[in-house]
């Protein structure tokens, strides 16, 4: 892939495009700044993390483990088994990425939930090269958005006493909000309702432990033969 100046007619499409993680991420960074330093913890912590680790779900998490003085060992497959999702994202991913040349190291570390739900039902483009810029443009707003609002909310969190109750429940709300944006841009409800059953038994059936990651699994197979089963039906 050749060497690229900013291209500022992808960057205000880019920029358009995420905005619905704009939303999100200032307002869920800002409640993971909040509880950074709410819980005694250095503002720089939370620029650290957001930039070098930059995993909402995770970052949340590595919070309670802080806090429960977990070992390195079991902080890493906490993380594992938590992020373990994202290797689902990058195998569907892995075409669209090859053919970003050398962008795609960058592509593949910012693959958040948000950003692949963007990422994964992108706008028609005329070239591969504007698909791999604009995923590009998508991946580094997305992170900026997370960094600053994260960072806002740790310097808030410093100055202004905030009663933390509930805060934690601002993540699980941007996922929500994405999921039901999802479904109206997809237009196939079923296999939204489909996973989300498998998800709510698997936390029910299943020990704690590896209920994400069955369900996860589980969630994988049925969509394919849901899939495979609809271009039959086609055909």
């Amino acid at each position: 892939m050749t060497r690229h100046r900013l291209n500022t007619r992808l960057f205000r499409s880019a920029f358009k495009y995420s905005i619905p993680v704009l939303l999100g991420y200032l307002t869920i960074g800002i409640a993971f700044g909040l509880l950074v330093t709410g819980s005694g913890y250095p503002w720089w912590l939370t620029l650290l993390m957001s930039l070098v680790m930059y995993a909402g779900a995770g970052q949340y998490i590595a919070l309670g483990l802080f806090a429960a003085g977990t070992t390195l060992w079991e902080a890493a497959i906490v993380q594992l088994i938590v992020n373990a999702r994202h290797m689902a994202y990058g195998l569907s991913m892995a075409s669209r990425f090859n053919a970003a040349g050398p962008l795609k190291y960058y592509l593949i570390f910012s693959l958040t939930d948000e950003t692949f739900a963007l990422l994964s039902s992108l706008p028609a483009e005329k070239t591969a090269e504007d698909k791999s810029l604009f995923m590009f443009y998508v991946s580094v707003l997305d992170q900026f958005y997370w960094v600053s609002g994260s960072v806002i909310g740790a310097l808030a969190g410093m100055l202004i006493p905030f009663n933390m109750e509930g805060i934690g429940f601002a993540l699980t709300a941007l996922f929500i909000v994405l999921l039901i944006e999802q479904i109206m841009r997809v237009k196939k409800p079923g296999i939204f309702v489909v996973t989300a059953l498998i998800a709510v038994f698997s936390v029910i059936l299943i020990p704690g432990r590896i209920s994400l990651l069955s369900a996860m699994a589980l969630s994988l197979v049925i969509a394919s033969l849901m899939e495979k089963f609809a271009l039959w039906s086609r055909e």
